[in-house]
Formats: C-alpha cells, structure tokens, sequence
C-alpha cells in the first residue's frame, strides 16, 4: 500500500470557475488529475490533499465534488486551505459524508490518522508575513498543530510522523524564513512535511528538501503538472 499527495485540486464543479486564468497549464485540470489518478492509485492506497480541495463556500453545495473524489481510487484524507470555505466542524462534515455514502474521505482537523505504521497530522498554517494579524493566525494554527501530533503520538503511539500544511511552513526570500511550525516538527520528530498553496510564480518561494531533519515537499496540483506525488 502506497501514500500519493496532491495539494490544491480548485474543483468546482456545481458551476464553471475557469482555472485557467491562472495559467493555460490549468486547462481541463480536473480531467488530468482524474486520468492520472486512475492509473497511479490502487483501491488500498492512501491519498493525502492538503488544502485548497473547493471553491464551493457551503458543506451542502458539496455534493459534486466529493462526488469526484469518491469515485477515484484509494482512500482519500483532507485537510483545509484557505479557500475552503465550505469547511465545517469534524461531526458535520463526516455527518454529510455518511448521508451521501461517500465512504473513503476523511479529514485531519484537531485530529490524526494513522495509515500502515505512519501517522499523518498537520493543520491548515497561515502566512508567515510580519503583521500582527498574522502573529496572531500563526499562534492560533502552532497550537493546532500541536493538538493534532499529540493526537497521533496519544492514540498510535511512537511511529514515524508525515507532517501536513497548506500554507508552507518554510520560505525562500532573501534568505530562508523558517515559521515556530518546524520547531514543533522537530519537537515530535517529524520526518516528512507535505504542504501546498503556492502556485504560479510563487513557486519559487518553495522550499524542497531536508532541514533540520525534516523533508518538505510542495504538493501544489499545479507544479506537479496535475500528477501525483509518491510520498511512501
């Protein structure tokens, strides 16, 4: 059994929300993930999406887009993004999977997951500009974090921990701009952060490889070329 990540999928499938305004490489993006997808993922693998899955702004309006998900291979775990608005508490959002028998989603908020011998936890993250707003954001989303990973240590245990964020934890500007995240990674010795958000020319933000003894990989749909990243 294999773990994939693709971060950031915009989906809108109730109405038409060109992606391609971004980039003529979002053309027809959902069909490309779909028919990668197909031939990459096995019906006992995992699929982690670490944010950014809808444009929809309401849990009820999410019918056709879980929909998309469901009937793709593989067991699928959501985290949020910033622009998913639709995101509501745990209970409501399994309560509307139940209801519509979409059976291989879940979602990692305030919680973990454990997949094979690994645990996956993480939380949304937010920008690391210097505003107050941010420091405040930042704060409320460390303790988040922490909440989650001690979840997983708690109820699995000492295992080998796949970190996830929307919002990258780490950036390149003048120089690297490391967020207090990844000194709670190192504190419940992650190995692995899987993060997304960034598109377009903020890719070369990105910062891919190890630090500190953690490996971070951008999984944004879009610089993947829309394929799937093998985490495992």
């Amino acid at each position: 059994m294999s773990i994939y990540a693709i971060g950031d999928l915009h989906l809108s499938l109730n109405k038409e929300k060109p992606m391609d305004i971004f980039g003529g490489n979002w053309k027809n993006h959902a069909q490309k993930i779909k028919e990668n997808w197909i031939n990459t993922v096995q019906d006992n693998d995992l699929v982690i999406l670490p944010g950014d899955f809808s444009w929809e702004m309401h849990l009820k309006d999410m019918y056709n887009d879980f929909a998309y998900l469901n009937d793709l291979p593989g067991k699928k775990l959501l985290l949020k993004g910033n622009h998913d608005y639709w995101w509501s508490t745990l209970a409501k959002m399994r309560e509307f999977l139940q209801e519509n028998k979409f059976e291989n989603i879940d979602f990692v908020y305030n919680n973990s997951y454990l997949f094979e011998d690994k645990i996956i936890a993480g939380t949304r993250g937010w920008t690391l500009n210097d505003t107050e707003n941010s420091e405040k954001m930042n704060h409320r989303e460390e303790e988040r974090l922490k909440l989650s990973l001690q979840s997983g240590v708690d109820n699995f245990g000492d295992k080998e921990i796949i970190c996830i964020m929307h919002y990258p934890p780490i950036v390149k500007e003048e120089k690297l701009k490391i967020s207090n995240y990844v000194q709670i990674m190192k504190d419940y010795n992650v190995k692995t952060c899987l993060y997304g958000h960034l598109h377009g020319e903020s890719h070369k933000e990105a910062f891919e490889g190890t630090y500190e003894g953690i490996n971070f990989k951008l999984v944004s749909s879009d610089y993947l070329d829309f394929k799937l990243y093998k985490v495992e």
